[in-house]
């Protein structure tokens, strides 16, 4: 039972947890915090496997990959591409190197653990066959026009806009993708050995680490949440620098056509910051 003398101690402290409530509610609308996360998707719901399966300098080899249905519980999205690309032209050489491309899609209150080969490949039963690293993809920049209708201020980074080798319009890339990086890590297989290499694209912006994805998927300022993962796995190379090279020369090609499968992030937070001026001046 209840002591009298507990009730008042009892209110006491309803109330002043019910201030620090108040308090914390209204110190989060002061800063424009979104702690729940709205999911969208790409302009058309364009989706992963949409990506075009020929570009000057790769193809398609074979059909593309469908994951049963138990590995795509395991994924937590149907919004991906399995293909196996093939480079063709006059660098390919006598022995034209393959990439494995591997794209995932995430949105929303994001609650899926990053699927990555560091985990992923081991649970399948491969080994690691040496420490991961992290590498500069190398990419030609004479293809971006800076786009100057973003304000580097606003949208965290300088922005750029590529066309994409296959024709239409110009497409913006994540900010900073001067300074994209690749985390690569080595497997041996029944099949021999071979490099798996990410980043993830993630509400603008891009990371190579699983662990970073989270931070920039849920940034507090934003009402909406993405995340991409970007994944190339090859056994035409032998060190994580070529894989990043084999990486950059397909991203040359074909990053406007992985753009246009998630949001175009400067027309978001424009479409935000214009919602917000409208509320605002709607209450004055």
């Amino acid at each position: 039972m209840i002591g009298r003398s507990s009730v008042p101690a009892a209110a006491a402290a309803a109330v002043v947890l019910a201030a620090a409530a108040a308090g914390l509610t209204a110190a989060i609308g002061a800063i424009g915090a979104h702690l729940t996360k709205l999911p969208i998707q790409a302009k058309d719901n364009r989706q992963m496997h949409q990506l075009p399966a020929e570009f000057p300098s790769w193809e398609r080899q074979g059909a593309d990959r469908l994951e049963s249905v138990e590995i795509l519980e395991e994924l937590g999205t149907r919004n991906y591409l399995s293909r196996v690309y093939r480079m063709r032209g006059p660098e390919a050489g006598a022995n034209p190197p393959t990439v494995d491309l591997h794209l995932t899609y995430y949105t929303g209150m994001i609650d899926t653990v990053p699927h990555v080969p560091d985990r992923c490949n081991v649970g399948a039963g491969m080994k690691q066959d040496g420490d991961p690293v992290v590498v500069k993809v190398p990419l030609d920049r004479s293809k971006w026009t800076r786009d100057e209708s973003a304000d580097p201020s606003v949208h965290g980074g300088t922005i750029w806009t590529m066309r994409s080798p296959l024709g239409d319009a110009p497409v913006r890339l994540p900010r900073n993708i001067e300074n994209l990086e690749l985390r690569v890590v080595p497997f041996q297989s029944p099949a021999g050995r071979f490099f798996s290499g990410y980043f993830f694209l993630a509400n603008g912006g891009h990371v190579a680490s699983a662990d970073e994805v989270r931070m920039l998927a849920f940034r507090l300022t934003d009402d909406y949440a993405y995340y991409a993962k970007v994944q190339f796995s090859s056994s035409s190379v032998r060190t994580g620098e070529e894989l990043a090279g084999l990486a950059g020369k397909m991203l040359d090609e074909m990053l406007p056509e992985i753009m246009r499968c998630v949001p175009d992030w400067v027309e978001v937070r424009n479409e935000e910051a214009a919602r917000r001026r409208g509320a605002a001046a709607a209450k004055n």
